[in-house]
């Protein structure tokens, strides 16, 4: 028996579990027949390299997870025009330590408007302005010689207009209409959107739109021009199973799965993070551990912190869905609390998300393309005595320049008016102070990167934060763009200056990333705790190891703050051993505390004992 064979010996009893508890138990049998079919397929094309990484991943799973796994995301045109000048700029990647690169949407979507690239009309081939497929399988080979996973956008929730899914619906094919969710008139529309909430109020009000050559209403949760994908339709998961393989044998090892939280819909409810959703996720992950087992799923679940743990799977699915997911959760309390100078909602936040699995991991990161919306749960607010509507209030004021005494220099994003929630646009440089000339900017800047790439995760750092990029003054100039200020903080890659590091925002977070790279404790299945602060203004973040624990602690505030004395008598940390990987050094301590300059962090751990 091959390496195949055993794997669809092993696996295929999962997928058909899973499958039968979607599609019923009289329809698995065949779904399951259709979907080792795509996986046979594309087992038997899977080029010999691609094969053997497969082999390696198999020993070694946890290769994502490690202490110098660092990840970067751009769009590809902005980073370095097409696929091949990003092939060019590897180096630059791995001299900053990058290990995993996600480029933003690059397969071809509709003309303009196409929602920054995710109305996708054509899975599979590439903008003509990038490169072809051709392009793509270089692309990918190259950065795999340099030690870096490729990793691609797959927007499950809808496809554009012009898709030929779409197109053939639009003409009167019966099976391909089936892929959509399509009504006569109003009634069940009308039914669904009582519970539904607006994603995209200014622009794109509503969750349905009448079509004339459908003769009906079609869901489009996003833009009129983005049709829902109707995954009750066993035949759209085969589909994406084979979209998935095939783009995976060339060479892309990561997919970022768009919109996930949106593709099961439920009469009654918001038509999020339903439980098909894990369960189609799970049967998609199988498929791809049969066929290409170095593939990784990746969650884009921008939801909120109750409903987050689901999509690296609990219960029954631990371990078993995506193998990584963002946590939104923490980027937004990262911003809380440099605005605040308040560690407290954040701890307790933070304290109420369990552990991944630990085969699984975080996605950290600061920044990323999309706005910053404040998914901060009425509760948590509301537990360390904070008014939520108030607080939402003052983050989005403050990020937007309007609050008094505010370094921030952000934009509003989809104001809702009924709502009063107001999203916000602007770079990592300018949101933190760099644009208005704060003198603390780049300390603030290294300090929510410390942060990140301490807590947990695979930590991945957006296109221009090493360099300090502000905002894009004439992000509105692009026609195309005009609508959507999220453009602001998706700059061109000034390579000219790059080199410059005026701020030592660069050299700072190669610093961050070398030390990492050294520190068993932050290996992602490393169980990460948050502790009560002792100081308001101190984060305590603990990584167990064997090795022994290590504390990150982090000052957000701009005044000087302390570790205090008990904190470390608990960890075992208050002997001679005691240094700092930030600095190498045996910090400093006053009665047994360890003090943080403004917007500092510490590392914290016993240094190993010298051989005899």
């Amino acid at each position: 028996m091959n390496d195949f064979e055993e794997r669809l010996a092993t696996l295929e009893p999962d997928l058909h579990d899973t499958v039968s508890r979607v599609y019923g138990a009289e329809a698995a049998p065949e779904v399951t027949r259709a979907l080792v079919e795509v996986a046979r397929a594309a087992h038997d094309a899977r080029p010999a390299e691609l094969r053997a990484l497969d082999e390696q991943r198999l020993r070694d799973p946890d290769w994502f997870q490690r202490p110098s796994m660092v990840g970067y995301a751009a769009y590809a045109d902005r980073f370095a025009g097409t696929l091949r000048g990003v092939g060019e700029r590897a180096a630059y990647l791995r001299g900053l330590g990058v290990g995993y690169l996600h480029l933003m949407p690059l397969l071809t979507p509709r003309p303009a408007p196409n929602d920054g690239g995710y109305a996708v009309m054509d899975y599979r081939s590439v903008r003509p302005d990038l490169g072809t497929v051709d392009d793509l399988r270089d692309l990918a080979t190259t950065l795999r010689g340099e030690g870096i996973s490729l990793c691609l956008d797959l927007v499950l929730n809808h496809v554009a207009r012009e898709h030929e899914w779409a197109v053939a619906a639009r003409a009167g094919d019966e099976a391909k209409r089936a892929y959509f969710h399509v009504h006569p008139d109003r009634e069940v529309p009308d039914a669904y959107e009582a519970t539904l909430p607006e994603v995209f109020p200014d622009f794109a009000p509503g969750s349905f739109t009448w079509d004339d050559e459908l003769a009906g209403w079609v869901w489009t949760t996003f833009n009129d021009y983005q049709w829902d994908l109707a995954w009750s339709n066993p035949a759209v998961l085969c589909e994406f199973a084979d979209l998935i393989l095939s783009l995976a044998n060339l060479g892309v090892e990561v997919f970022r799965l768009d919109a996930i939280a949106f593709i099961w819909k439920r009469l009654g409810t918001d038509c999020q993070n339903q439980p098909e959703v894990h369960l189609l996720t799970r049967a998609l992950r199988t498929v791809a551990r049969i066929a290409a087992p170095a593939v990784l799923f990746k969650a884009e679940a921008i939801v909120g912190p109750a409903d987050l743990p689901a999509y690296l799977g609990v219960g029954e699915h631990a371990g078993k869905v995506s193998d990584l997911a963002y946590h939104n959760g923490l980027m937004v309390q990262v911003w809380s609390m440099l605005a605040s100078r308040d560690a407290r909602l954040a701890t307790y936040a933070l304290q109420q998300l369990p552990q991944p699995p630990s085969t699984t991991a975080w996605i950290t990161y600061v920044r990323c393309h999309d706005d910053i919306g404040w998914a901060i749960s009425d509760e948590d607010a509301r537990a360390v005595g904070l008014d939520p509507v108030a607080h939402r209030r003052f983050l989005s004021d403050w990020y937007s320049g309007s609050f008094p005494g505010s370094w921030a220099r952000g934009l509003v994003f989809q104001h809702n008016e009924q709502t009063g929630d107001r999203r916000i646009s602007g770079s990592l440089a300018s949101l933190a102070g760099l644009e208005a000339g704060d003198p603390q900017a780049a300390a603030r800047i290294l300090l929510a990167h410390a942060i990140i790439l301490s807590f947990g995760g695979l930590p991945v750092i957006w296109m221009g934060d090493e360099v300090g990029l502000l905002n894009d003054i004439g992000w509105a100039d692009v026609p195309d763009h005009a609508a959507d200020n999220r453009w602001v903080h998706r700059p061109v890659m000034p390579w000219a200056s790059v080199a410059d590091d005026p701020h030592g925002i660069t050299s700072g977070l190669r610093h961050l990333v070398d030390v990492r790279r050294s520190l068993p404790q932050l290996h992602a299945a490393s169980p990460t705790e948050i502790w009560d602060p002792r100081d308001p203004g101190v984060l305590l973040v603990v990584r167990r190891h064997p090795d022994g624990p290590l504390l990150a602690a982090a000052n957000v505030t701009d005044r000087e703050a302390w570790v205090s004395a008990d904190v470390l008598l608990w960890l075992g940390l208050h002997t001679d051993d005691l240094v700092d990987a930030l600095t190498g050094e045996r910090p400093e301590l006053h009665d047994g505390a360890v003090r943080l300059e403004p917007y500092a962090a510490a590392w914290l751990h016993a240094a190993p004992s010298s051989p005899a």
